[in-house]
């Protein structure tokens, strides 16, 4: 099973308003960006849309470290999401999206870490910058 490193960071302009993310995939010396944008969104709804579509461009079952500065989707996904699919999501912001981070995770091994957000993690604030240069985009095409 290959080892993925998924780094993942949402934006939002407004909470909600035009949003976006920026995730990038690390395989060895590998890596892979991808981003997207919402013109009506909230920040966690961009933050886990991020690690939704990261998860989606694998091609194959991989190990993923999930790297993320969102406490909602780490803990979401380490501590939650049990608890959450037990009840049948109710009162879960986000259902959606929670339902397809289960399709698109459950043929792989994932495990979400935290970090500290603009705090000079590197992949971290690439991320972060996509994440709000496409946020950016949607805005201005509104505007």
């Amino acid at each position: 099973m290959k080892k993925i490193t998924l780094f993942s960071d949402g934006s939002s302009l407004g909470n909600p308003g035009p949003g976006g993310y920026g995730t990038i995939l690390k395989f060895g010396s590998k890596e892979k960006i991808i981003s997207g944008s919402d013109e009506h969104t909230t920040n966690n709804r961009m933050e886990l849309l991020g690690v939704i579509e990261g998860l989606r461009a694998l091609k194959e079952p991989c190990d993923v470290d999930i790297i993320s500065d969102s406490s909602y989707v780490v803990k979401g996904i380490n501590e939650w999401l049990a608890g959450w699919i037990k009840r049948d999501f109710k009162k879960v912001k986000n259902p959606d999206l929670w339902n397809m981070y289960l399709d698109v995770s459950k043929e792989h091994k994932v495990h979400a870490i935290w970090v500290r957000g603009h705090d000079g993690h590197v992949e971290n604030e690439r991320c972060d910058k996509i994440a709000r240069d496409e946020a950016q985009k949607v805005k201005d095409l509104l505007t």
